[in-house]
């Protein structure tokens, strides 16, 4: 994370004046952060955002007058300031990531001291993040589609043929997919445009327990794959996808010709839990050269090492960009090490991974 010379300007948005109240009080004390003014609601907020020109807002996505979510997609385009949303466990969080926010936070029960100091801690780890991370103007729908053309095969070959995992037809690959912060935006833009016939994938994304069977609900109800939570037992599929528990490692096992998960209880890797490198370190012992690994935005340099390793293993290897990531740091590590085979914009990913299992990207 770059170092900075000033405090971090924080904002905070939230219609509770108790919940203002602690929020401010436990962001204030630590040396970097600097609360420089509180909202009560959106209107509220968007003359405090002038006025006091903040680097980070906190929102939260419950509000009167206007709802967070609505409240964020009016502002990025206008206010390009990192938003962290408030929620309670509710799936409107990844509606708050669609319209700009960088990353969210699980709103604590107020009357526990404990609950509310983890709470604090998380919150202030992640305004240290957003400081640094890029606000993307989400973009219209259906002029993304219309500007995406589907290319056959034989195009997206000749595009790519620079890279060392060439056009095939082996079903018997397998995705792993490792994500942090901005990562539930990246790879639903990933998924979104892969067909139901693409080899199995496995995703850790750091995100809390609950929102993960979320997350992946949002998934299946929106991509054309089979989305899951994942399980111990489930085996990697043709046409479907598996996301890590929110509060599990996972590890996949050769089971035959096929490939098992394995969830369970473990310590943190690299501060994370699911770890990326967890997974990746056993896909490069399990699958070696069927696999084909996929970094994505985050903070730190969780994943980089299971990446290596896979490369090491002869699994195709990609990391995403700097420009199209909220944050450099997971890829860029990876990149650095010698991990990353080729470095990819977010919109390439997708043709790139039909490309190497031979299936067309949808529109």
């Amino acid at each position: 994370m770059e170092k900075r010379d000033k405090k971090i300007r924080v904002l905070v948005v939230d219609d509770s004046i108790m919940f203002r109240e602690v929020l401010s009080r436990g962001l204030s004390k630590d040396p970097q952060i600097e609360v420089v003014a509180s909202a009560v609601d959106p209107f509220d907020a968007r003359d405090k955002i002038v006025e006091f020109e903040p680097d980070v807002m906190t929102c939260d996505v419950e509000m009167p007058k206007m709802s967070g979510i609505e409240f964020v997609g009016k502002l990025i385009p206008q206010y390009p300031i990192p938003v962290i949303v408030v929620s309670t466990l509710s799936a409107a969080v990844f509606d708050a990531m669609k319209a700009g926010a960088v990353d969210f936070v699980t709103k604590p029960n107020i009357g526990s001291s404990k609950d509310v100091n983890n709470f604090i801690e998380d919150m202030i780890a992640k305004i240290k993040i957003a400081a640094v991370s890029k606000v993307t103007i989400p973009t219209n729908e259906k002029l993304e589609q219309k500007e995406r053309k589907l290319k056959t095969i034989s195009e997206i070959s000749a595009e790519n043929n620079n890279l060392s995992g060439t056009v095939n037809s082996e079903n018997d690959k397998i995705i792993a997919i490792g994500a942090s912060t901005g990562g539930t935006e990246a790879v639903f833009n990933i998924l979104k445009y892969l067909p139901s016939t693409m080899p199995g994938i496995i995703i850790v994304q750091h995100i809390p327990a609950g929102f993960s069977k979320m997350f992946a609900t949002r998934l299946n109800n929106f991509t054309d794959l089979n989305v899951k939570e994942a399980e111990t037992g489930d085996y990697i599929e043709r046409g479907h996808a598996l996301v890590a528990p929110g509060d599990k490692q996972v590890i996949i096992r050769k089971s035959g010709k096929r490939f098992k998960v394995e969830c369970f209880e473990g310590e943190r890797r690299n501060g994370h839990c699911p770890s990326v490198d967890v997974l990746f370190e056993s896909v490069a012992k399990e699958a070696g050269s069927k696999a084909i690994g996929v970094i994505l935005t985050g903070m730190g340099c969780d994943g980089a090492k299971g990446l290596l390793e896979m490369r090491r293993a002869g699994a195709s290897t990609f990391g995403q960009d700097e420009e199209s990531s909220v944050v450099y740091g997971m890829p860029k590590v990876a990149y650095e090490i010698g991990a990353v085979e080729k470095q990819l914009s977010l919109t390439k990913i997708p043709k790139v991974l039909c490309a190497i299992v031979g299936e067309e990207k949808r529109v």
